[in-house]
């Protein structure tokens, strides 16, 4: 597990499966292909393998040791609900998390259906787990089916990242979803990102009652263009669904 991430919305990676395959457009320049990929055949790395798909099961027992509270992007070099990926580890990826609930694990997607399937399986159509934010990835209008499948799901705590943005979202219902990123495209071959788009799902949260946070313009380089919307800083964050044990070890001093 990574002792801090370079992620804006998150304090920690924690990757029990590497590895994917392409799923949309927005897996067409994939930060993580990118990175994975410049060590393949390199003997002893992590990364030998490249993004090939691989599953971790020595690192099931991280976030049990880690025992200062923290915010955990699960599987940030990976899909959780990758077709290839057995029930079996998904079921141990969840027992994990259960048993040291005293993180915040985030977890996000493009399979969608297979997570709301899932889910509804593991807690017979009960709640999930306070601690265990899921949320989808939806980069375009034709995407935007995703966000469904998220509200299917018995979860107060339902997120959606709006990465990389790549077309406008349209209109879309966003009740019962208690947080938005949305950010551009970076790397080598970025596609831009309209201002217009951004600004659409900045004032559908305001509509909906949604904390939205942007994350940046993106560009050749992740900061490259910032992250000011309209002249400010977007830092929106739903402390209302943070678990009380929690919140006080996560949440600054000044919020």
């Amino acid at each position: 597990m990574a002792q801090k991430s370079d992620i804006e919305w998150t304090d920690a990676t924690w990757n029990p499966v590497t590895g994917c395959t392409k799923v949309g457009p927005g897996c067409d320049n994939c930060y993580a292909e990118r990175f994975a990929e410049r060590w393949r055949g390199i003997s002893g790395h992590p990364y030998e393998q490249g993004f090939d798909l691989t599953l971790w099961p020595s690192r099931l027992k991280q976030p049990v040791l880690w025992k200062k509270p923290r915010m955990i992007f699960v599987n940030s070099m990976s899909d959780l609900f990758h077709k290839d990926i057995d029930r079996t580890f998904i079921d141990a990826v969840f027992d994990a998390m259960e048993q040291a609930d005293w993180h915040v694990y985030q977890v996000l997607t493009k399979r969608s259906s297979l997570m709301r399937n899932y889910v509804r399986k593991r807690y017979h159509g009960g709640p999930v787990p306070r601690h265990i934010w899921l949320g989808v990835s939806v980069e375009d209008a034709a995407h935007a089916s995703r966000i469904e499948h998220l509200k299917q799901i018995n979860s107060d705590a339902r997120f959606i990242s709006f990465e990389p943005l790549l077309g406008p979202v349209g209109n879309v219902d966003l009740h019962g979803v208690a947080w938005a990123i949305v950010g551009g495209e970076s790397g080598p071959r970025a596609r831009p990102m309209d201002e217009s788009w951004v600004r659409q799902i900045r004032d559908m949260c305001g509509r909906d009652d949604v904390a939205f946070f942007f994350k940046q313009w993106g560009g050749a380089r992740p900061k490259s263009g910032g992250r000011l919307l309209d002249g400010e800083e977007w830092n929106g964050f739903p402390w209302q669904i943070v678990p009380e044990p929690i919140i006080r070890a996560l949440q600054p001093e000044d919020a």
